[in-house]
């Protein structure tokens, strides 16, 4: 079982970025996923989730209207894309599969929003 995060980097504010998340030795269709998110000095705080069946959304509040979880099961992947960056956004992004028998994490990506 692995997941592994791709796509961070630097960006300035208001700049755009898409998370990816792939998984592999399980389905993500079949899991809750989730992103979160760990700046240094705070708690990991979730970030995005979506849902196992149905695909219904949820974000915290501070990212509602920029970002966008979704899901392709075809390449079993998650993706978050985050637009209109801020500053505060910067963190290491985690990628999270759960059910009620499993939890899984990916290593994590980081995200710096800097001009």
């Amino acid at each position: 079982v692995r997941l592994v995060e791709s796509g961070g980097g630097l960006v300035q504010p208001g700049g755009s970025l898409r998370l990816s998340c792939a998984a592999s030795g399980f389905t993500v269709s079949s899991y809750f996923m989730s992103w979160y998110r760990q700046a240094p000095g705070k708690e990991r705080e979730l970030v995005a989730a979506i849902t196992n069946a149905g695909g219904s959304t949820n974000y915290a509040d501070s990212v509602k209207g920029r970002f966008t979880i979704s899901r392709d099961n075809a390449k079993n992947t998650v993706y978050l894309q985050m637009n209109n960056l801020k500053p505060e956004d910067t963190a290491v992004y985690y990628c999270n599969a759960f059910s009620l028998k499993y939890d899984y994490w990916g290593q994590g990506t980081q995200v710096t929003v800097s001009s």
